[in-house]
């Protein structure tokens, strides 16, 4: 494995890069454009491009048809090109929190053996309608962000453990929630809940309910049985 890890050094440009190279981490530098040359290093597996300057991503990253970790977090992103949707191995991690991204791309969804996705910290305000392509995603965190409503298409998520949806704009859940069979931990801090779908019940596995600061959340009747059969739920 042939790594290069430039992290913190003051960079404003790339660095030229040696070939065969498997793992860049350029964190926390200066940079404010990726140059297309980068897609030539086809046997890149892990790429951290986080907490630099960028604002664009050229869709010409569908070339590298390696990377399994994708790290984008803490730039300046409004949008990313639909191609991430192509990067077949893409499978453990794909970071893209603390950026100004208004849409969440259907594109994405092609993602299928994606484990971890974290989009938190933009202005998304809508999920796409059909999200079963994500069949093995594990750990999904949307935390403040501008969602309204869920799509129903959540409940196809059957390997999802962590929801993370603190600190959006729901006032409900789809019923679709309750067939989340793996789910251990479900965040809904920081919304405007009324109340909860009972399909919630059939979550056997949940050991964590988090619901928090909905100022006007009104308690099911259920929800203290369910309490009672081993879910930590926070009020």
């Amino acid at each position: 494995m042939t790594s290069l890890e430039l992290g913190n050094q003051g960079l404003t440009e790339f660095p030229v890069l040696p070939p065969g190279l498997t793992r860049l981490d350029l964190y926390s530098n200066e940079i404010s454009s990726v140059p297309a040359s980068l897609w030539e290093h086809t046997g890149l597996e892990v790429l951290n491009l986080s907490v630099n300057r960028l604002s664009s991503l050229p869709p010409g990253i569908s070339a590298l048809t390696s990377v399994h970790t994708l790290d984008l977090g803490h730039n300046q992103f409004t949008s990313l090109p639909d191609e991430l949707g192509e990067l077949a191995r893409l499978t453990e991690y794909l970071y893209v929190s603390d950026n100004q991204l208004t849409e969440f791309p259907s594109a994405w969804c092609r993602l299928g053996k994606l484990k971890y996705l974290g989009c938190t910290d933009n202005r998304i305000r809508e999920l796409p309608p059909d999200l079963s392509g994500f069949a093995a995603l594990r750990e999904l965190r949307l935390y403040r962000n501008e969602l309204s409503a869920l799509p129903a298409s959540i409940g196809t998520l059957g390997a999802l453990r962590e929801l993370h949806l603190r600190g959006n704009r729901l006032a409900s859940l789809p019923d679709s929630i309750g067939l989340l069979s793996e789910l251990r931990q479900l965040d809904l801090r920081e919304n405007s809940l009324v109340t909860l779908p009972a399909s919630i019940v059939r979550l056997s596995k949940l050991d964590k309910l988090d619901l928090r600061w909905n100022k006007h959340f009104r308690e099911p009747a259920w929800l203290r049985d369910f309490e009672e059969a081993g879910c930590m739920v926070l009020r």
